[in-house]
Formats: C-alpha cells, sequence, structure tokens
C-alpha cells in the first residue's frame, strides 16, 4: 500500500493549497461528518491520496467506499496492478476459449442431427413393417404418443396447458397424416412430398412472423415444386389419400414449428424445448386416444389379428420400437428447433428426408423409376438452394 501511495505521490505533484489540504484531514482520520466529506478526497487513514484535479481535487465520495476504506484501497490498487499488466495474454485466453466453445458447440450440433437422423430412419422402418400388418393409422399414432408419454414427468400449469393446446392438436394431426401417407405410399414417396416443407415454413413465416422473403428464397421454391410433381407423376405407389395426407403433415408440422418457436422466446414462460415437447406429447396422447376409439378401437383386438395371420409378439416389440424410435427422434429435433431458427431447422430436416428416402428404397427395395428419381434430386436441389438464399436475414414487415 505504501508503495502505491509512494508511486501516485511520484507521479501527482501535489500543489501547495493541495498539501494544505491533504494535511487538514490527516489531522483527524477518522472523521465522517459531512463536513470532512466535502473537504477529503478520499476518507480512512492511511489511504492514498490522488489528486482528482476537479476545483483543486475536491470530490464528493460515494458513502460505500467511506465504510470499508481499506476494501476500497486494495481494490484502488488491484485496478492499478491490472492496469499495467500487459493485455495481449488474457486476449489470447479469450480468443482461444471463445474458438474452443464455438467447437464444441459445433460438434454438439453435428451429434444431435446425426442422432435424429438415426432415429428417425429407424422409426420410418419399424412404422411402416407395423402398418403394413395393421394398416390403422390412428391407432398407431395413439401408440406412439403413449410411448412418448411413459418417458414424461408433467410440470406445468393450467395456463400453460391452455397455451399449448393448439400445439398439442396440431402435433396431433400432423403425426396421423404422416401415418396416414405412410400407410398408402411408399416411404421414399412420402418424404419425397414432405420435401416441400420449404415452401410451407416460407408462408408461415410470412403470415405470423411477419418475414418478407427475397425473389431468390422465392425463386428457389420453383423446382421443389416442380420435382415433387414430377415425382408424383412416375410414382408406382402414387395414392391420392398418401399424396393429401403427406401434403397436409407438412402444413401441420410447420405450423407447430412456428408457433413452438414464438412460445420458447416468450420471456413470460418458463417452458424450454424439452418440457413443451414432453407436454404437447402427453397432451396428443389424450387428444388421439378418442380418435382411435371411434375410428379404429373395435377393429383392432386379438381376434382380428389373429384372423389375418398377424403375429401379436412379434408386431408388439415392433410397435414399441418405433414408438421410442419416434418419441427419441421428435425429442431430438425440438431441442434442436430451440438453438436454431425454423428455417434452418426446416433445411436440416430436407436433409435427414434424403437419408430417410435413400434408407428406406435399400431396405423395402423400392422400385424407383429414371425420371421419378430425377424429380426426387429436383425437388433436393432446390431444397439446397434455398437453404443458400435463405442465410440472408429476412426483412420484416413495416407497419
Amino acid at each position: 500500500m505504501q508503495a502505491v501511495a509512494a508511486a501516485t505521490s511520484r507521479a501527482w505533484p501535489a500543489s501547495p493549497r493541495r498539501r494544505r489540504h491533504v494535511a487538514s484531514c490527516s489531522s483527524s482520520p477518522t472523521t465522517t461528518t459531512t463536513s470532512s466529506l466535502n473537504r477529503c478526497p478520499v476518507a480512512g487513514a492511511g489511504a492514498p491520496v490522488l489528486p482528482l484535479g476537479i476545483r483543486g481535487g475536491r470530490m464528493l465520495l460515494a458513502p460505500p467506499l467511506l465504510w470499508n476504506s481499506g476494501a476500497a484501497a486494495r481494490k484502488a490498487a488491484a485496478a492499478t496492478a491490472a492496469a499495467a499488466s500487459p493485455p495481449a495474454e488474457g486476449g489470447g485466453k479469450a480468443d482461444g476459449g471463445a474458438v474452443a466453445g464455438g467447437i464444441s458447440r459445433t460438434v454438439q450440433l453435428g451429434a444431435m442431427i446425426l442422432v435424429w437422423y438415426l432415429l428417425n430412419i429407424y422409426f420410418n422402418i419399424f412404422n411402416k413393417l407395423v402398418l403394413k400388418s395393421v394398416p390403422f393409422p390412428y391407432t398407431i399414432t395413439t401408440f406412439q404418443f403413449a410411448s412418448g408419454s411413459f418417458f414424461i414427468t408433467l410440470m406445468l400449469s393450467l395456463g400453460q396447458y391452455a397455451k399449448i393446446l393448439p400445439l398439442a392438436l396440431v402435433h396431433t394431426m400432423g403425426n396421423v397424416f404422416t401415418n396416414m401417407s405412410l400407410g398408402k405410399v411408399a416411404v421414399s414417396f412420402t418424404h419425397t412430398i414432405k420435401a416441400m416443407e420449404p415452401f410451407f415454413s416460407v408462408l408461415l413465416s410470412v403470415l405470423f412472423l411477419g418475414e418478407t422473403p427475397s425473389f431468390l428464397v422465392l425463386g428457389s421454391l420453383v423446382p421443389i415444386v416442380g420435382g415433387v410433381v414430377l415425382a408424383s407423376m412416375t410414382e408406382v405407389s402414387f395414392n391420392w389419400i398418401g399424396f393429401w395426407s403427406a401434403m397436409a403433415s407438412n402444413l401441420t408440422n410447420q405450423s407447430r414449428n412456428v408457433f413452438s418457436k414464438k412460445l420458447l422466446a416468450d420471456k413470460e414462460e418458463t417452458l424450454d424445448d424439452i418440457n413443451l415437447f414432453s407436454i404437447m406429447t402427453v397432451m396428443s396422447f389424450l387428444l388421439s386416444a378418442p380418435l382411435m376409439l371411434s375410428v379404429e378401437g373395435i377393429k383392432f383386438s386379438p381376434s382380428y389379428l389373429q384372423s389375418n395371420g398377424v403375429n401379436l409378439q412379434e408386431l408388439c416389440v415392433k410397435a414399441a420400437l418405433a414408438g421410442t424410435c419416434f418419441h427419441f427422434y421428435q425429442q431430438v429435433s425440438y431441442s434442436l428447433l430451440a438453438r436454431v431458427s425454423p428455417v434452418t431447422h426446416s433445411v436440416a430436416n430436407c436433409v435427414k428426408r434424403v437419408v430417410v428416402i435413400v434408407s428406406s428404397v435399400l431396405f423395402f427395395r423400392t422400385p424407383i423409376s429414371p425420371i421419378n428419381a430425377l424429380g426426387t434430386g429436383v425437388a433436393l436441389a432446390g431444397v439446397f438452394l434455398y437453404s443458400r438464399f435463405k442465410k440472408a436475414k429476412p426483412k420484416a414487415k413495416t407497419a
């Protein structure tokens, strides 16, 4: 402390007037009256006297410094030492930490996308096997939501339930439409149609998020739509119910993504991505159970399965595997949605669709004509262009 005071005295020579002022302060170091506050630049015995330089050095200090003058002096010495130290080394460590953090986040996102893709592949394969045995999309959807409910603990209030109810409704219908499409057409064709998700993402972002897409983004939607049309015209397993069900699932799933993003951005809510998905799963199960009982519940019975030559034990195992993969791939998807924008999520979802199409074609040995493959390729190329053009920040609508 004496060294700091000596260095300060050498750096700031005191004027005669200032020396008289210091002497008057040092004569009564423990005085804390209002008059002493007006006279002394620093209170407390032994504290370094700094020439604050405003009209003879007179300055009224904040009371916290007077209550603990020793701590204030130590903080001043620490600040002086920190200012004298070279910043290059600390800056380098900070930069290195930022780079390491960026790499860690990239690796984490890459691992999440990989798990997302793998779970989705197994879900589609097991789900198709189950639907080939029992073509009941409502029942299968209910079982899948029941599988998700097995992993969930309820933690929300009634007000939060009310906010999530519309999301649970579109979440339920989106999965019902997907299962209806998978039950009618090939997995590859269903996911070719669902490659049109960017189209619905742009439409809903304009309507509900106030975003204005650029002309390049709009132009990239043309090959997406054209490729899906070309693939549909040459699809061997084409079915209108399967086609429109896949289109309806595009609309409902993208509506869910956009509304979920708005709810997660609400500062008044304490929900995170996992809590939101969990409660949506439970509510979707409760919504889908009446549909299952009214539409397919009477048909789905052990006698019906035995009459159709279905192995009940094998069917239950496949359904349980499909439901488990369904829950966890959806959970990973929602975790990604909380970390990226809805459009980025949609693009990653379309890349996932390429992996699902290829794997399902190889597993089920689905026949694909050259024109059909060309249409699928054109649609996916449009998705790639869309992802490139969408990197620019969209312009918000002005009032």
